[in-house]
């Protein structure tokens, strides 16, 4: 699906059905679970994109695993929440990054070379 957003709604529900090799009922199920949550037409048709099909097909990985749909759902939320946790994460590291190179460039301006200082120092007492 190159060259399409991942998350436009294309798919009806037949359609999208047929590529994760399930039964539409399943995704309506799903839908009422709160694991999938489809784009509505003004008509109210269900429209999937491609981000819902590969949710769908995480969500048969850990069916095939054992997992019930509630247990489907907790690890679906806490996937997202390591997702977020990681992005933050990342920025915080870069932040604190550039906060020493700031904090290095300020030392280097302030830094007296040791020559410098020893002769001044010298001077002083002589």
């Amino acid at each position: 699906m190159a060259g399409r957003d991942r998350h436009q709604a294309v798919f009806v529900i037949s359609v999208a059905a047929e590529l994760a090799g399930v039964h539409p009922q399943t995704l309506r199920i799903y839908e009422r679970k709160g694991l999938l949550d489809p784009a509505r037409t003004e008509g109210n048709s269900r429209r999937y994109s491609e981000h819902d099909l590969e949710q769908l097909r995480r969500i048969q990985e850990l069916t095939a695993e054992g997992l019930n749909l509630a247990g489907v759902k907790r690890v679906l939320q806490l996937e997202v929440e390591v997702a977020r946790l990681r992005a933050e994460l990342v920025r915080a590291r870069e932040e604190a990054e550039a906060a020493v190179e700031r904090t290095h460039q300020r030392y280097r301006r302030e830094l007296v070379p040791l020559s410098q200082a020893v002769e001044v120092f010298t001077r002083g007492r002589g």
